[in-house]
């Protein structure tokens, strides 16, 4: 996975705030998944930005974190939701 690369959302996924916390239904699968305060602001922050450098440059303004730190967490989050079939990512 790399920054030139974008993220596509599959179709199948709802989702809703509930108490500053992301809830993902997969409609194809009927599994749930529960995203914490950090993962639903970067889940926006995608949803907004679908070119991963973009992203990425959005949530480093956002967090004091060090770039390869933050890099290596947007990474993990984005496999984490292509393993769960929640999203594709593509070449730019």
């Amino acid at each position: 996975m790399n920054l030139n690369q974008k993220v596509i959302f599959s179709e199948n996924i709802f989702a809703q705030l509930v108490d500053d916390e992301m809830v993902l239904l997969d409609m194809e699968s009927e599994n749930y998944f529960g995203l914490d305060e950090t993962g639903t602001s970067i889940w926006n922050v995608i949803q907004e930005h679908e070119h991963l450098e973009e992203a990425f440059n959005v949530l480093l303004e956002y967090y004091d974190v060090a770039e390869e730190i933050l890099k290596n967490d947007l990474f993990a989050f984005v496999e984490k939701l292509v393993d769960n079939g929640l999203a594709k990512v593509v070449e730019v």
